[in-house]
């Protein structure tokens, strides 16, 4: 049976340990008023700026969140592959070449409904890739059999290939299209074809940092070209970089952008209304 009414919030890229903490803080307070929140977030950046160990994901697990998505950077902390095919609410991008551990896409059963996500990355100033064009309208297919609520993740870093994919994907009956990559959050939210739309949620972390990363260390790589190693801003105040989509019966009524300072972790008072 089909519920009717759903409610997705979806966390732009966290990054370390502020945005983990930001983020679970949120959740904390927002679930204190809701309990019909769907909640997704890309975590590829989450264990010190590069991928997701098993103990942050259970960590964000526990927080209350129902899927987490990835992107390039989601083999960076190689016990990745000693726990990513027992991780039930983990998906990898779905274009990676066949054989690849872990899954693309996941189905998720949520107050009576059935949820699919699926995880792709672009190819435009990305590393090579199996194309996501077909394969994604492949899949798109099989789950419409099944659900149609589904939410697509598009890590890329190319703005016209998300404005393209977008569309592409709105044509299929697509529930909504979240872009990750850029960590800046766009403001073109808003409703094609039925399907919730935004080329980039942002990012979750420190709000004086590089796209969550120290300014020290970045802009010593950028001035001398050097391989200088990221290191990940742990200052405060942070942000929380979301965006709330309605669903009903797998088509978007409404998006909204969610931009929240927190001055520190145990500060955050939410105003379920906030947003941009």
């Amino acid at each position: 049976m089909l519920n009717n009414k759903i409610k997705v919030l979806f966390f732009g890229d966290l990054v370390g340990k502020v945005g983990r903490q930001a983020v679970t803080t949120y959740l904390s307070q927002r679930k204190k008023y809701e309990d019909n929140l769907f909640v997704i977030i890309n975590g590829e950046n989450a264990s010190h700026g590069f991928g997701l160990t098993p103990k942050n994901y259970n960590e964000l697990i526990d927080a209350g969140v129902d899927c987490i998505t990835s992107g390039n950077h989601i083999w960076d902390k190689k016990d990745i592959f000693n726990y990513i095919d027992e991780a039930d609410k983990l998906i990898r991008p779905i274009n990676y070449p066949a054989g690849t551990q872990g899954v693309g896409s996941r189905i998720f059963e949520f107050n009576g409904a059935k949820i699919a996500v699926i995880n792709a990355l672009g190819r435009v100033f990305m590393q090579p890739l199996d194309s996501p064009w077909d394969i994604v309208k492949s899949e798109v297919e099989k789950l419409k059999e099944i659900t149609p609520n589904i939410i697509v993740d598009f890590h890329a870093e190319a703005t016209a290939e998300k404005l393209c994919f977008g569309r592409f994907l709105s044509e299929l009956g697509v529930s909504a299209m979240v872009g990750t990559h850029t960590h800046v959050q766009t403001a073109d939210e808003k409703i094609i074809n039925g399907m919730a739309y935004i080329t980039d949620v942002g990012f979750c972390g420190s709000i004086d940092s590089i796209i969550g990363m120290e300014y020290q260390t970045s802009i010593k790589r950028l001035m001398t070209s050097l391989p200088e190693r990221y290191e990940v801003s742990a200052s405060y105040p942070a942000q929380i970089n979301a965006v709330e989509v309605s669903l009903i019966d797998g088509k978007a009524t409404e998006i909204k952008r969610i931009n929240i300072k927190l001055e520190a972790q145990e500060e955050l008072e939410v105003d379920v209304g906030n947003s941009v």
